[in-house]
């Protein structure tokens, strides 16, 4: 039978204010489907962009925000036509698991359906809101990190943002890699935080400052003995991509999966600042790459969802590795989901904002 279901529902992309609390139906899951009860719902700057028309991925017309989440198992879908039961079978779940999982979009809701192949069992000792923090951070920084950026033993690592969700999954990551870091953030308390709960030197803990990052970039190498980079994981770009770039040893790998120096601190985006700033963006020369022995790679992991195969190899992977709780900096009750994206907007966030329903 279906169940009414309350979302946060937005028109049309363009500005957070169209964002609106509607309750509507929600059909029984479909094949290969669970019904999630949904208790906590993790927020990237993903659902700003997309609700501001500044995402690659935003879905045409009205849509729900929302790619990660945790709650419990309802109900299942029928199997899946033809593979007789294997998919249901495999996944292991039953009504009353508590799970967490992704969705392409559709999670700022009480209730989803979502495909079994998406959700996992949340560790028992984990709260929801904990599991809620965790899919889409944690698979961010392993797929940039290791997949894409071919993370070594020992290497000398540059981590932007690294006091929020996904720099705090690669932090962790590194540190089972015994890598080399440096981390950069945007505001000294946020520098103190990583200095106490992640245990960096204070060196190693940069708060950026555009006039003269490249100077601390240096400082931070002679603190490690290290004469370059060998991966920088950069969701910032702006000033700070080219003194970082510029440092990348021989086979160095700059891996780019945000932009948070586009972030517009407002419901709109401010077209004129953007334009500014994209017109002065960072531009590469191929030849000047093959002459340095440099790469830069970049990737949206929301186009990653469809290739099941891979992300589940990839959460297998992380929970060997990341088995600590994600720090959940701020909760925001569901009714609050506006309060909740203005709190991210700010950069004042640590570890990851959570929605409880």
């Amino acid at each position: 039978m279906p169940v009414t279901r309350d979302v946060w529902r937005i028109d049309r992309a363009g500005s957070l204010a169209r964002l609106r609390r509607r309750a509507e139906d929600l059909p029984d899951p479909g094949p290969g489907e669970a019904r999630v009860a949904v208790s906590a719902i993790g927020l990237n700057f993903a659902d700003i962009f997309a609700c501001q028309g500044l995402y690659s991925a935003t879905p045409a017309g009205p849509f729900v925000p929302g790619l990660e989440f945790a709650g419990r198992v309802e109900a299942l879908g029928p199997p899946v036509v033809g593979d007789g039961g294997a998919t249901r079978e495999a996944s292991g779940l039953s009504p009353g698991d508590a799970v967490f999982g992704m969705t392409r979009f559709g999670a700022y809701a009480t209730a989803l359906n979502v495909d079994i192949r998406l959700l996992r069992r949340s560790p028992a000792a984990w709260h929801a809101v904990e599991a809620a923090a965790f899919p889409v951070q944690a698979l961010t920084a392993w797929h940039g990190l290791v997949e894409l950026g071919r993370l070594s033993r020992g290497e000398v690592t540059l981590v932007h943002s690294a006091a929020g969700g996904v720099g705090l999954n690669a932090l962790a990551i590194l540190q089972a890699y015994g890598a080399r870091v440096v981390a950069t953030v945007g505001r000294s308390s946020k520098r103190d935080l990583l200095v106490e709960r992640c245990g960096l030197a204070p060196a190693q803990v940069l708060v950026r400052d555009r006039r003269r990052f490249g100077r601390q970039l240096d400082a931070a190498l002679a603190h490690l003995g290290a004469r370059g980079f060998d991966l920088v994981f950069d969701a910032v770009l702006g000033p700070f991509f080219t003194p970082a770039f510029r440092r990348l040893r021989p086979e160095g790998r700059h891996v780019v999966y945000g932009a948070a120096e586009y972030m517009a601190t407002g419901s709109r985006p401010r077209y004129l600042r953007l334009a500014w700033r994209y017109l002065r963006r960072p531009t590469l020369d191929p030849l000047g790459l093959i002459d340095k022995n440099r790469s830069v790679l970049a990737f949206n992991l929301i186009w990653l969802f469809p290739r099941l195969d891979r992300l589940s190899a990839a959460y297998d992977a992380i929970a060997r590795i990341i088995t600590h709780p994600p720090l959940v900096g701020r909760r925001f009750p569901f009714d609050a989901a506006p309060a909740a994206l203005g709190h991210l907007q700010s950069g004042e966030s640590v570890g990851k904002v959570v929605l409880e329903v």
